[in-house]
């Protein structure tokens, strides 16, 4: 069974909840996020700040936001979404989808076109349709 770090998670929990910083975003952005240590087939975030990177889906507000992991392993299926950002291959996991707050995220890596946009938001609409 692989190891957990809930401890380390809640602490940081703690801090991105009080940080006043909103940072503002704009819909198709990657940002690095704080996913945290989630239970069972939950994407997890990795590294001491529990990040990986996130496509801004959609911005519902300055403060929260529907947001997608991504990830660099090659997935297959109606679960994810690939395109290519900074020359190497990304994949949507649009099936774990959900909104976030603005505090979770770190820093902007970038921007990916709306055509790209676009291939995520039909593989989500197809999924959940």
């Amino acid at each position: 069974m692989e190891e957990k770090h809930f401890e380390e998670w809640f602490n940081l929990k703690e801090k991105l909840h009080f940080n006043a910083k909103a940072p503002r975003i704009s819909e198709g952005e990657i940002w690095w996020c704080s996913f945290g240590e989630n239970v069972g087939v939950e994407i997890n975030g990795k590294s001491a700040r529990f990040t990986r990177p996130v496509l801004i889906m959609r911005k519902l507000s300055k403060f929260g936001f529907m947001g997608i992991p991504l990830t660099s392993q090659e997935k297959t299926g109606s679960w994810y979404a690939k395109f290519v950002f900074l020359n190497k291959n990304e994949y949507a996991a649009v099936c774990q989808a959900r909104v976030m707050s603005v505090s979770r995220l770190h820093s902007k890596i970038g921007q990916i076109p709306k055509s790209d946009l676009e291939i995520v938001k039909k593989a989500f609409h197809e999924l959940y349709k």
